[in-house]
């Protein structure tokens, strides 16, 4: 089968289009054809090694690889069929049009992945493409996740920054349908496209900060790790919520006091990934109340070239590798 491998942490240009065995699958796992694979900012810091929140460093140096990777195909999110079953596998046939998570197994970036059944797997929304589906993971239980810790009400005002990726995209639209009015925060050339996703308002970061900006908001989720914690909780309305999406190690350690000791509230704790989960957002893409957000897709081949995309923030929701 196709595979983009790396062997070495590096740039782009360690990725390598390589042929490897197809996997069998054990007897608790699926085997999967994988349709499009989301390329995403952890795959990019994985490859490279640059974590911008520096804690993440030595745990995933650890669980990755010391001095090279212990899983040479990257690759959380996907969508593709059911190839083959296990002899204990039940809820899947082969031929299944699913999506879901593989996980730190990692492995998506290819024409066969195997995953356990209990791996956060559903059955792929039924008027969404495999690469739009592919898309929908890592933005949609994040944002998930993170709205519901919102607690958003119609007429709640909350700002997204760093609105521009694929779980910004996700919360904008999980708030609207909420019935909150939403500010976005990134580059200006992602303001048409966040007003199409449905952000009320949109601050281009390079030209206004919005913590001096007068506004306040009942709600802030954060996607930017460099963020000043104290500015984002000063224009928080009273008894508003900071919801962090990349904790520095600070801001883990802020958060505890800012909850015992202020009216304020402030949380960020890392989203589930599971099969309801999954199901959910099924169901709100099938009525209407959550669209695709893939900015562009690249096939399989192009990899690198989906990494630079990424890593330059040139995009509005996700970039999708699609497989042979």
């Amino acid at each position: 089968m196709q595979a983009i491998t790396y062997s070495a942490y590096g740039p782009p240009e360690v990725l390598t289009l390589s042929q490897l065995p197809e996997p069998v699958p054990a007897d608790d796992e699926l085997l999967i054809r994988v349709r499009a694979a989301e390329a995403t900012k952890s795959d990019c810091e994985m490859r490279s090694f640059r974590y911008p929140v520096k804690w993440f460093w030595l745990p995933m140096r650890i669980v990755l690889g010391m001095r090279k990777p212990k899983r040479p195909v990257l690759g959380f999110y996907f969508a593709g069929e059911v190839a083959a079953i296990g002899a204990r596998v039940t809820g899947f046939s082969v031929g299944d049009a699913v999506y879901g998570s593989s996980q730190l197994r990692l492995g998506a970036y290819a024409q066969y992945l195997t995953v356990p059944v209990r791996y956060p797997i559903a059955a792929k929304p039924a008027g969404m493409s495999f690469a739009d589906a592919a898309a929908v993971p890592l933005g949609g239980f994040n944002a998930l996740h993170f709205m519901r810790l919102a607690r958003l009400a119609p007429g709640s005002s909350l700002l997204i920054n760093g609105a521009g990726g694929s779980i910004g995209t996700h919360a904008i639209q999980i708030a609207r349908d909420a019935g909150a009015r939403v500010t976005a925060v990134d580059r200006a050339d992602k303001e048409a496209a966040l007003r199409d996703f449905g952000a009320d308002e949109f601050i281009d970061y390079r030209a206004t900060d919005f913590t001096r900006s007068g506004n306040r908001y009942d709600v802030i989720f954060d996607m930017v790790p460099g963020s000043s914690y104290r500015a984002c909780l000063r224009v928080l309305n009273e008894g508003g919520r900071y919801l962090s999406g990349n904790p520095r190690l600070t801001t883990m350690i802020r958060t505890p006091l800012t909850n015992r000791f202020t009216d304020r509230k402030a949380s960020f704790a890392f989203a589930p990934e599971t099969a309801e989960a999954l199901k959910e957002l099924a169901g709100m893409i099938d009525d209407g109340r959550l669209r695709s957000i893939v900015d562009r897709t690249y096939p399989l081949a192009e990899a690198a070239e989906a990494h630079r995309q990424v890593e330059a923030e040139a995009r509005v929701g996700a970039i999708v590798l699609e497989a042979p």
